[in-house]
């Protein structure tokens, strides 16, 4: 039982301004008796690892290890999986909705805080630890059978939960997973598709459907889950992005392009991903996506010089020289040593016979670079 006057709370924020102020508050309201601080999750853990705590206030949004990350490594750990966590977020996004509506989070609050919202968030997940309903008494019970290897009873403890909690996707998709650990796939998938149903923000429960997909080499079903997924959470990123890949190696490149366009909108300002969509798009011979997408890269960043070369070579690539040429020329006006841009000059010169321009452009490199291997072998050529 914890007593939530004389409980230990371990505060985890990387603002100081922000762990002050909890500090107050919690004195203020004669809470917990033992208060400890971290400034990530990384140093978090660690503060739990040599001092337990009763109850744990993380913030959803920090460097090094974010809330999300803390939060899994407690649920993961034996000795901490138990700790009440209450997640504090300032982003008014749907990743933080999905995550309570889908995981084992005891509860969240939206910054900035009251005094009245604290008191009351704290004083209702002490009060579930101390008294868990019926359907977590349960799911302890199904946890137990399960790591003892009795999945029978696991099972049947997890059944017992859903009849207090029939439209708890949570409790759906652990009955699948079970029943995957004793090979019945079918049921398992059934679990899971009911979880799915039942709660449209579940993105854990499609992610472990999609995968299961996959493994089927079902990658159509795998790719219409994952672009739900992709319309609530930003933390999928990477597997969508794998899945594309394989959906354009498999023949499914409609598909494909359609999965790494939600990426896209999705990923805002993050050009890591917009990069890696138009690799991936260019290595299996995609290219008018991946136009779409260079353009509005150099129209957002048009001091990325190397995007422009990128989009440069793929309007030569596919035949289009004028375009080509106009990227190469400015990235040479900007920067007047890039000898690529040049050796691409020359080169549409040379193929459309203005040798003279041609013939300029290579002495420019050479003059740079006297041993360029492809400057000479066009000087022989003209």
């Amino acid at each position: 039982m914890i007593d939530i006057e004389n409980m230990s709370i371990l505060v985890v924020d990387d603002m100081k301004s922000m762990r002050l102020t909890i500090r107050k508050m919690l004195r203020n309201l004669n809470i917990g008796k033992i208060l400890r601080f971290a400034e990530n999750g990384k140093e978090g853990m660690e503060v739990l690892r040599s001092s337990p705590c009763d109850l744990a206030i993380i913030d959803w949004n920090m460097p090094m290890m974010n809330g999300t990350e803390m939060m899994a490594r407690i649920k993961d750990s034996h000795s901490l999986r138990d700790i009440p966590v209450i997640m504090v977020t300032a982003e008014n996004e749907r990743d933080i909705v999905s995550e309570v509506a889908e995981s084992e989070i005891d509860g969240y609050l939206l910054k900035p805080l009251t005094l009245e919202a604290l008191d009351k968030k704290i004083k209702a997940v002490v009060h579930s630890a101390n008294n868990p309903d019926p359907a977590t008494v349960h799911l302890l019970n199904a946890r137990e059978c399960e790591e003892a290897q009795d999945y029978e009873g696991a099972i049947e403890q997890t059944r017992l939960a859903l009849i207090h909690k029939p439209s708890a996707s949570r409790i759906l998709r652990k009955l699948g997973l079970i029943h995957f650990k004793i090979g019945k796939a079918g049921i398992g998938e059934k679990c899971l598709e009911k979880a799915m149903s039942v709660n449209r923000q579940d993105t854990i429960t499609r992610d472990h459907l999609a995968q299961l997909y996959i493994d089927k080499r079902e990658y159509e079903k795998a790719a219409r889950i994952y672009l739900e997924i992709l319309g609530l959470s930003t933390r999928y990123f990477d597997k969508a992005m794998a899945l594309g890949e394989t959906l354009f190696i498999s023949g499914y490149k409609t598909l494909a392009i359609e999965l790494f366009s939600k990426i896209v909108v999705r990923s805002r300002k993050n050009n890591v991903f917009k990069e890696k969509v138009i690799e991936i798009c260019l290595e299996n011979k995609e290219y008018d996506y991946p136009k779409q997408l260079l353009e509005q890269f150099i129209k957002e960043s048009p001091s990325n010089y190397d995007m422009m070369f990128k989009a440069g070579m793929v309007y030569y690539d596919t035949g289009d020289f004028e375009k080509a040429l106009g990227y190469f020329r400015t990235i040479d006006s900007h920067k007047r040593d890039h000898i690529e841009s040049k050796l691409q000059i020359a080169r549409i010169h040379y193929i459309n016979r203005r040798i003279l321009q041609a013939d300029d452009y290579l002495n420019q490199i050479l003059r740079i670079d006297p041993g360029n291997k492809e400057a000479l072998e066009i000087r022989r050529e003209l």
